[in-house]
């Protein structure tokens, strides 16, 4: 009897702590109810320099929801935080809010910047024309895509073909075919002849600058796409591989001109040249 009685005691306090075990440490905390759109408690505000709105925006969100900041080429999830602008003028910096009982709320703030008094790469405006710009091949030059001399041409300059042939090497990307550049999201829409639509990423590294001997500056960046390429962007001597690096040789407000050498290439080894205008 007493040998049955210690075997009891004994599952007693196993089972005592198997159900201690499965209890929570923390106290669960109560979901609070949503709130709507219109009750966001949010503000954008540009840090002044010498009176002027800078392109630095101070970001806060005081509501009992989640953050999300999108202010066109980052995101951010912090409640308060201080980001950049990359254009001047009217930008518009979406906020979407999720709420504890999991639905998101949006919002949109517009906030307006004087000048760029902290230094972002002038390419973006340049690309995007503060919010998205069209691209064609730059069909005021006899050539538009071919082969020269790494860091000694600025152009094709070997084998050198004008528009009405690049179909041959990319079907639908000749005459009729653009690039659409958009700020929000740093999004790139390649646009066929056809219609037919392609849709990547593109960011900028203008700290890659490629200087000559003689002190020039041959490139002065790099772009970089991701998921899609640019026109005809492809290198022949690879097999036709698709090409997601380029140095830029010139990027202003109407023109752009981009260069990819082939692997291990020295000065003048064979390198890939774009020539591109904006039309909008």
């Amino acid at each position: 009897m007493k040998t049955f009685i210690k075997h009891c005691s004994k599952w007693a306090v196993l089972l005592i702590m198997a159900v201690s075990a499965c209890e929570p440490i923390e106290d669960r905390m109560e979901m609070g109810g949503a709130i709507a759109a219109e009750q966001l408690d949010l503000t954008a505000t540009l840090i002044q320099v010498n009176g002027k709105n800078s392109n630095k925006v101070a970001l806060d969100n005081r509501s009992p929801v989640l953050s999300n900041w999108d202010y066109g080429t980052g995101t951010t999830q912090r409640k308060t935080d201080t980001v950049l602008l990359v254009t001047t003028g009217e930008n518009e910096i979406i906020f979407t809010g999720l709420n504890p009982d999991g639905t998101k709320i949006t919002k949109t703030l517009t906030v307006n910047v004087d000048e760029l008094t902290f230094d972002v790469p002038l390419e973006w405006g340049y690309l995007t024309g503060g919010s998205e710009r069209t691209w064609v091949w730059d069909d005021t030059q006899p050539a538009v895509w071919g082969n020269g001399g790494y860091m000694g041409s600025s152009k094709p300059e070997w084998w050198a073909l004008p528009v009405a042939d690049i179909d041959g090497q990319a079907s639908g990307e000749g005459a009729g075919a653009k690039m659409v550049f958009s700020l929000r999201g740093a999004k790139l829409t390649k646009v066929k002849a056809g219609g037919q639509e392609e849709t990547g990423s593109f960011s900028f590294d203008m700290t890659k600058i490629i200087t000559l001997d003689n002190g020039s500056v041959w490139a002065t960046g790099k772009l970089t796409t991701k998921g899609v390429t640019v026109l005809c962007g492809k290198s022949p001597n690879e097999g036709g591989a698709p090409v997601y690096e380029y140095d830029i040789l010139l990027l202003d407000d109407g023109r752009m001109v981009l260069s990819y050498p082939e692997p291990g290439v020295g000065p003048w080894g064979t390198a890939w040249f774009w020539m591109f205008r904006a039309i909008d």
